[in-house]
């Protein structure tokens, strides 16, 4: 799948989304020849090719299915995983704040099944790089595979080792730490991030993120922020609009900072992003 290019129709090779009943949702690669198969009956992909994106199919059985072009969030939310992958909303507020965009090189270390990879990969394009480490070959493999089916491996270095002994790239933009003790790499963070660089972690206790504090304060980065992410989604009935009955609320603490020459003595860190956009 071609990122940087969209045609108005489904082609092969191409990945597609077919929603069907309930918003259940199924991620396939076009091929020519092959047929798709589900309980709610098959589709042939010589009938998907060619057909324009938002197209109404209909299985062998009468099942209706949608052709959808999906979106990185479909991406990332249907990878193979061993472990539970890092949530949509987190992701976005992350790659937000850390500037993730073209020609980008941004460092991640805890690759786990490559949700975070993905995205990463997904933003920085062909002319940027992601260096992704970790240290259990199984969770490597697992992200390798992921991210090859999406053809984003080319954008990416999946490196193994301890990340105790530092990393071996220097000037990065961006790191991102996914692994249970951020605050005991911080100096080889330090080492490996270019100064003004974004460093990014999550963490599950507020104990965790007093220890992450105070390791950044003792590193020299500033700017620092803590938050966490809460999404509620309503039902989309225009007549009885509503809450749905569950919401994802907290997953993680996330702590963000700024790679700085020596700390200011007026440190900003204590103000929150509201206080930050006040005019």
């Amino acid at each position: 799948m071609a990122w940087t290019q969209y045609e108005a129709v489904a082609r092969d090779g191409d990945l597609v989304q077919l929603l069907g009943k309930r918003h259940k949702s199924h991620i396939i690669r076009l091929r020519a020849g092959a047929v798709f198969q589900t309980h709610r009956g098959e589709l042939r992909h010589d009938d998907i090719i060619g057909k324009p994106w938002g197209t109404r199919l209909v299985s062998h059985t009468g099942s209706p299915f949608f052709l959808m072009r999906p979106g990185l969030s479909d991406l990332i939310t249907q990878i193979k995983r061993n472990t539970q992958i890092m949530y949509p909303k987190d992701i976005g507020y992350i790659v937000m704040i850390m500037g993730i965009g073209p020609g980008v090189r941004v460092l991640e270390a805890g690759t786990g099944s490559g949700a975070l990879t993905t995205a990463f990969a997904y933003l920085v394009g062909d002319s940027g790089k992601v260096i992704s480490y970790e240290r259990r070959e199984q969770m490597q493999n697992l992200a390798r595979n992921n991210l090859r089916n999406l053809d984003l491996l080319d954008r990416v270095e999946l490196k193994s080792g301890d990340i105790l002994d530092g990393f071996d790239e220097r000037d990065m933009d961006a790191i991102f730490l996914d692994i249970p003790n951020p605050y005991d790499y911080i100096p080889q963070v330090k080492a490996s991030l270019k100064l003004g660089g974004f460093l990014g972690t999550i963490l599950p206790t507020t104990n965790q993120v007093s220890r992450m504090l105070a390791a950044l304060y003792a590193d020299d980065f500033a700017f620092i922020e803590v938050c966490e992410i809460m999404l509620r989604f309503y039902k989309p009935d225009y007549e009885r609009l509503r809450p749905t009955d569950r919401m994802v609320a907290h997953t993680g603490y996330l702590v963000f900072a700024r790679s700085v020459m020596e700390r200011p003595v007026d440190d900003l860190s204590d103000n929150t992003m509201e206080e930050n956009n006040v005019s």
